[in-house]
């Protein structure tokens, strides 16, 4: 089994686009940088999208002509149409990932489309981003519970699966985007996925709201994932998604994989730093589950692996 787990923090775009608090383009420059600090080099810097509709994420363009480290980060931003897609691509950006939900109301609600809809376009954005060099991530929403549908059929998933790598999508991305799953759940279609896919093909995101994140990380880690998303601080949540509410915390995450002896290449301390900016950016309480133990072990110059 590989040893490094390669974590992209999401906090920049999913972590900040449903928060109280909008955030300016420096100010989450400052963010990305504090991340960057602390040796993530992977991150979601922002999406491309209606900024009357996620007015958070205005300015993103702007952000990704500024990004730091550009030679040294994978930076990645979400586009929901070829429209987008253009946008982001003369901004810059080489890594992409588009998104369809696994059921028709959750589509509709997000999207405004049907899933065959949006399946279309997203592979019409794939095939023009393959043609011109720049990867997409193939993101499958609500992958194990809808909040208006109820449990996702994992047939649908894995159909889904097969179309997106079908069309070219260099990853899939797995998502529990209200944070219902469970280990046994994620075991079971994760499982599925690496046996068709293989698990370099495939990524896990998962959101805390049942406190059961870093558990659903531990399951998939388990099926051979070694590519995750998560984010700094436990900020997120989905304004489309009843419910939904933080990314599990990429310190919470991190801690666990040192613990268990995995590298990513991330000093914790510093991103704990990272993740108190972000509350104090934010003006939320951020720093994950555990943070308050990391806090009180560094007091007494204790070890946090």
């Amino acid at each position: 089994m590989d040893n490094t787990v390669y974590i992209n923090d999401v906090g920049p775009r999913d972590g900040l686009q449903n928060q109280a608090t909008v955030l300016t383009p420096a100010q989450r420059l400052q963010l990305i940088e504090a991340l960057v600090d602390a040796g993530v080099t992977a991150i979601e810097a922002g999406s491309f999208v209606s900024e009357k509709a996620v007015p958070a994420m205005a300015g993103t363009g702007e952000i990704f002509r500024q990004l730091p480290a550009p030679d040294k980060v994978r930076y990645s931003a979400l586009v929901p149409t070829m429209k987008y897609y253009e946008l982001a691509r003369d901004a810059g950006a080489k890594v992409l990932e588009v998104f369809v939900c696994a059921t028709e109301t959750m589509n509709q609600k997000n999207i405004r489309a049907s899933i065959d809809d949006s399946m279309a376009a997203a592979g019409e954005v794939i095939k023009r981003a393959n043609e011109e060099g720049i990867e997409v991530i193939a993101c499958i929403a609500v992958a194990w519970e809808c909040p208006f549908e109820g449990k996702t059929d994992p047939a649908q998933v894995k159909k889904m699966a097969r179309q997106f790598l079908d069309m070219g999508a260099s990853r899939l991305l797995i998502a529990d985007t209200i944070g219902a799953a469970n280990p046994l759940a994620v075991a079971e279609l994760m499982s599925d996925l690496v046996a068709e896919h293989g698990a370099d093909k495939l990524a896990c995101h998962f959101h805390d709201t049942r406190a059961m994140g870093v558990a659903n990380a531990f399951s998939a880690l388990q099926t051979g994932i070694r590519h995750f998303d998560s984010s700094v601080g436990g900020l997120g949540g989905c304004p489309f998604a009843p419910g939904a509410t933080g990314n599990v915390a990429t310190e919470d995450l991190v801690m666990m994989l040192h613990q268990m002896g995995f590298e990513t290449g991330i000093d914790l301390v510093k991103l704990m730093a990272a993740g108190q900016l972000a509350g104090e950016l934010t003006g939320t309480c951020t720093g994950g589950r555990a943070d308050r133990w990391r806090r009180l072990q560094l007091e007494k110059g204790r070890s946090l692996a």
